[in-house]
């Protein structure tokens, strides 16, 4: 699985013109399933989202998950995404429900929200900061990271 987090000031999911969820001050995550992942990658990647010190005081913020799988595109070759680094959408939504629900219940489910999964989707944000972090966890890196990663331990 891999995520980016983004803190942000608000963010919104629009689909079809109709407002699905949106957020104040928070953080947003943009989350991806990998072929491979199981629930322990999704649990784990709550716990990262939720273990981050991304707010200024105790009182946190809102938390507004958004499932992208170009997160995981291979752009290697060509002018073309390769998509092959992504999870099948059946397995890929059973996956991602259930990341979302983890994050609901390490935090309030009140305080979490969702865009709408395999859907053409306007996400809005003003980014705070800019504060961007990036999260993998799990074996199941794309190729071509895979192939960075070695030849910068090499």
């Amino acid at each position: 699985m891999k995520a980016i987090l983004q803190r942000v000031l608000s963010g919104s999911v629009t689909v079809d013109k109709e407002l699905v969820s949106s957020i104040g001050k928070g953080i947003l995550v943009f989350a991806a399933v990998a072929p491979g992942d199981t629930k322990k990658e999704m649990e784990t990647m709550a716990s990262k989202v939720l273990r981050m010190k991304l707010w200024d005081d105790e009182a946190g913020g809102r938390v507004l998950c958004v499932s992208q799988f170009t997160l995981l595109a291979s752009t290697k070759k060509g002018t073309k995404p390769d998509f092959h680094g992504a999870a099948n959408p059946e397995e890929a939504r059973l996956l991602y429900e259930y990341f979302v629900s983890k994050v609901k219940e390490g935090y309030a489910a009140d305080k979490v929200q969702d865009g709408r999964f395999q859907a053409m989707m306007e996400v809005a944000l003003v980014n705070d900061g800019p504060v961007t972090l990036e999260f993998q966890v799990g074996g199941k890196a794309a190729p071509e990271a895979t192939k960075q990663t070695a030849a910068a331990s090499a």
